[in-house]
């Protein structure tokens, strides 16, 4: 890593262009904005496939989510590798993974139940290879750019899910599902040379990959279970990960509700889509706008207000609105979702050195977890209440969310003094 002059202060504003500006950052973002693409094609290619084959919309969806659930457990027991093993191999070999999960499913007729194992054992490494891209990321990027970073993948994320959503439906409809799967593989395949042959070789960044220092002297399964285990144990570490978790898992809840909703407002064939639609676009602007236009301390102290954000306009659809109405609190709800942005610099820094890989898989994989179980939690309310009543509720536990974290999470954090330059 090369020098700094002087340390990064807390609230210097960075700019996207100065964390662009770092090659094996762009390299990372590149590579990851491609994957999502890529995995948007092959979730929805997957799902067709499944749908055709038995007619099942239960096994659609199983379908459809199976490459979320069983991440948390690869988290549980294997995240400690993140820390453990060469970050170069982690992130190319998990590509590589991908790819070769998509190159099979296209040319080898498997029963739908191996199908669907192959899926989930590939979901179950996901957090390893994320946490490895993670952890470089926090490394390579200080101060604000860390912040910024995390919000150009925010808004990646968002871009490659819509295009990845809508070029599986155009290759679907031209290529056939065993070919556009083969197009997704190669994607994969593509991401992993490329980081393969482009990013530096590094050494793993911890002792075992523990937090606090301890080593993996029982495996990587014990070490990845103690290490959660010292993790989720911090009080700071486990309400951070919790205000990140959460509002994200509610959203998900309603957001799993609106076609339902659109199909009982008898909206026009279509506009399902497009309701869905503004949720990506709400987040894609409101992280560009909060990472670009607000200083570090602003963004802190409208994590809460933010936060709130994302489930005060849910609570609209208890009146059931038409398709203007919808569409414009879809959008205010997704433009919430840069309340995280406050977040990352005192999750960060809450976070122990050499257990810095095995907190961000699991982050995520938390994090797509929830957004996996929640949905039918409130599948099941809507039978009792309604789509629009559903949704209402899933805001209105977001917005419990956002006072829950008053609580605690203060209006900005204190600011580090900087350690005396050592000129190294």
């Amino acid at each position: 890593m090369t020098p700094t002059a002087a340390p990064v202060r807390r609230n210097h504003r960075a700019t996207y262009r100065e964390v662009l500006a770092e090659p094996r950052f762009r390299l990372l973002f590149s590579a990851r904005t491609v994957a999502i693409t890529a995995g948007s094609l092959r979730i929805t290619t997957f799902s067709v496939l499944v749908f055709a084959a038995t007619g099942s919309p239960l096994l659609s969806a199983l379908a459809f989510g199976i490459g979320f659930l069983p991440q948390l457990f690869g988290s549980l027991l294997l995240g400690s590798l993140a820390d453990r093993l060469p970050p170069r191999a982690l992130i190319a070999g998990g590509y590589a993974l991908e790819g070769a999960a998509a190159v099979l499913l296209a040319l080898v007729r498997m029963p739908i139940a191996a199908s669907l194992g192959v899926m989930a054992v590939v979901a179950l490494v996901t957090p390893v290879s994320g946490g490895a891209s993670g952890r470089l990321v926090a490394q390579w990027l200080e101060g604000d750019a860390y912040v910024l970073g995390r919000s150009l993948n925010n808004i990646a994320s968002s871009g490659a899910q819509l295009s990845g959503l809508a070029l599986g439906g155009a290759v679907v409809a031209v290529l056939g599902p065993q070919r556009a799967l083969a197009v997704s593989a190669a994607l994969y395949l593509g991401c992993a040379l490329a980081v393969r042959v482009r990013l530096p070789r590094l050494e793993p960044g911890g002792f075992g990959g523990a937090p606090g220092g301890a080593r993996g002297d029982g495996g990587a399964v014990r070490a990845s279970l103690r290490g959660a285990g010292l993790l989720l144990r911090g009080r700071t570490v486990r309400r951070l990960m919790l205000a990140q978790w959460l509002p994200p898992a509610f959203v998900a809840g309603a957001e799993g509700l609106i076609v339902a909703y659109a199909g009982g407002r008898h909206f026009a064939p279509g506009w399902y889509a497009v309701l869905m639609g503004c949720l990506p676009v709400g987040m894609l602007v409101g992280d560009l706008l909060v990472g670009r236009l607000l200083e570090p301390a602003a963004r802190e102290r409208l994590v809460v207000p933010l936060a709130a954000l994302t489930g005060l306009p849910l609570a609209g659809f208890a009146a059931e609105p038409g398709v203007g109405v919808s569409s414009c609190l879809l959008l205010l709800c997704g433009f919430g979702f840069a309340y995280a942005l406050g977040l990352q610099r005192p999750f960060l820094d809450a976070l122990p050195h050499d257990g810095q890989g095995q907190a961000f898989g699991l982050l995520g994989s938390g994090s797509m977890t929830l957004q996996g179980i929640v949905p039918v939690c409130f599948g099941s309310v809507a039978a009792a209440t309604g789509t629009g009543g559903a949704i209402a509720l899933a805001g209105g536990a977001a917005v419990l969310t956002a006072g829950w974290m008053l609580a605690w999470h203060p209006p900005t954090s204190p600011v580090p003094v900087p350690a005396p330059s050592t000129g190294s």
